[in-house]
């Protein structure tokens, strides 16, 4: 799908404030509502817009320990990816795995309700049949940058 500046200026809008009026949207673009209101559902058709929600900070909430693995498997076969893969999306305190080059195969977060509870977790994956050939535990000690809006192509006019 091609965007144009117009489609552009709508992703990076809605991505800062999903419940911004039709009118106000297109306002913000300089179009008239009805082909602005066009082209935000011709983006959600297309898959461009997945959704909208409401951003959460877990921590208002209950204080968890986050806590970064990074993990070796044994073996590096598909199999052996997608056993890995399908535990960690299956298991709740898993907030984000992502595979990754560089001699390590995963980089998995964790929020943990403890370090007590992290250290058990991790227990019952080398016991498992995960294949876990290794692993490093780093503790989140500060937190910088949360995830944000995602990085768009520039605009250019």
């Amino acid at each position: 799908m091609r965007l144009d500046r117009y489609d552009l200026k709508i992703l990076e809008i809605l991505s800062h404030d999903g419940r911004i009026t039709k009118s106000r949207l297109a306002e913000a673009i300089s179009l008239s509502v009805s082909p602005c209101w066009e082209r935000v559902k011709r983006l959600e058709k297309a898959g461009v817009i997945e959704g909208y929600s409401a951003r959460i900070n877990p921590d208002a909430i209950v204080k968890r320990t986050p806590v970064w693995v990074q993990i070796e498997l044994k073996q590096h076969n598909a199999e052996s990816f997608q056993r890995f893969e399908s535990a960690m999306r299956d298991e709740p305190v898993v907030a984000e795995c992502v595979a990754v080059g560089g001699g390590v195969d995963y980089l998995v977060k964790i929020a943990a309700d403890s370090i007590d509870a992290y250290q058990r977790l991790i227990d019952a994956w080398l016991v498992s049949d995960l294949g876990i050939e290794r692993y490093f535990t780093y503790i989140v000690t500060k937190t910088v940058k949360r995830e944000g809006p995602p990085v768009l192509p520039s605009i250019s006019d």
